[in-house]
């Protein structure tokens, strides 16, 4: 009772702001439909908005505690939730063929982030924020990051930010420029998978080369080449907490209380749990059960990790400072460009050489 005494305000707000994110994401203008901006991003900045025009509120005792509960907890079960959508048995047969050009994507932005944090003097835990979300899944990775590095809403609005941008360049530049390229069909696939952020962005981009390739196919290889992205997400975190665990004993911040159990992403064991249990359903025989599942189940569960997700943004949001966001926002797009610049020239190198470039599906 104390809980949802404590919580219920806050989470109900962060809520509805997401549902009007959903909403808004139905609203096309012209050619232009903002469901390529994601229900994230609608959900952050209208927080940010909401928080603008009353500083306030999201300080008051009625939504303060479900706030903070909704941007830390239910961002990590949008996490465990989101395990469901991965088979990992389809993602071994159809994404192993990508996986060089996935591994050297995700190691050079990582790379490049850590020059770059060192050469723009940026904060390390927007700067890994940014490296992940680029190099992973966007929204998904940074919302398993933040709290294995106790990234703070700034940091994590930040990265959000900059992430969307590249998002909406990917979607709008990457059809036409791999069209003019000669990328083949399974070529762009692999190329928008490993070089697009978020998923949303990562469809926009598939469905818009697949009328200009004049083929199908395109938008459900990229999104397998995505999903084996993903994945990525638990070795980065383990590493992360590791990584946290002996720097925290190192410097003797902790006083000797900090242990790599008490910062372990816990969560993450769901996911993979979530995902092993998917798998297992997708080799069963068919039944009513398995077509249930596979048909109704995952189709909920991964409407409902985008939901959590959009009400763990709006939480950022109403906890964040829109005028700081953009005061603060140079060195961070600078960051974002050079890890998508690198990205996208790798994901072409690796391809090229793999014989990837060309091929068709």
């Amino acid at each position: 009772m104390n809980f949802i005494k404590k919580n219920f305000g806050g989470i109900l707000l962060c809520a509805v702001v997401a549902a009007f994110a959903e909403l808004m994401c139905l609203i096309s203008i012209g050619n232009f439909s903002l469901e390529l901006v994601g229900v994230p991003v609608i959900a952050i900045l209208t927080g940010m908005i909401i928080s603008l025009i009353s500083p306030k509120l999201a300080k008051h005792n009625i939504f303060s505690g479900g706030i903070k509960f909704t941007s830390k907890k239910i961002l990590q079960w949008a996490v465990i939730i989101l395990g469901f959508s991965l088979n990992l048995n389809t993602i071994a047969l159809v994404g192993a063929k990508s996986l060089p050009v996935i591994i050297s994507t995700i190691s050079t932005s990582l790379i490049v982030a850590f020059i770059m944090m060192k050469v723009l003097k940026i904060k390390s835990k927007t700067a890994c924020l940014i490296g992940v979300g680029s190099s992973i899944c966007g929204g998904s990775a940074i919302a398993a990051t933040a709290p294995v590095i106790d990234a703070d809403d700034e940091d994590v609005a930040r990265s959000i930010s900059v992430i969307f941008f590249f998002n909406i360049l990917a979607a709008l530049i990457f059809p036409i420029f791999g069209y003019s390229i000669g990328l083949g069909t399974e070529g762009f696939a692999v190329f928008a998978g490993t070089a697009v952020n978020d998923t949303s962005s990562v469809t926009a981009t598939a469905s818009t080369a697949e009328s200009i390739y004049n083929t199908s196919g395109i938008l459900s290889a990229a999104v397998t080449v995505k999903l084996t992205r993903t994945l990525a997400i638990i070795p980065i975190t383990l590493c992360l907490a590791f990584y946290r665990t002996r720097k925290a004993k190192k410097l003797g911040t902790e006083k000797g209380s900090f242990s790599f159990k008490k910062i372990f992403p816990w969560f993450i064991l769901y996911f993979i749990g979530a995902s092993i249990i998917t798998t297992v359903v997708g080799i069963m025989p068919e039944s009513s059960f398995t077509i249930l599942y596979n048909d109704t189940f995952v189709a909920i569960t991964k409407w409902l990790a985008k939901f959590f997700i959009a009400m763990a943004m709006a939480g950022i949001g109403l906890n964040s400072n829109i005028i700081d966001l953009i005061k603060n926002g140079g060195k961070p797009i600078l960051l974002g460009l050079c890890c998508w610049v690198s990205i996208t020239a790798v994901s072409l190198s690796v391809q090229s050489l793999t014989g990837i470039y060309t091929s068709d599906i």
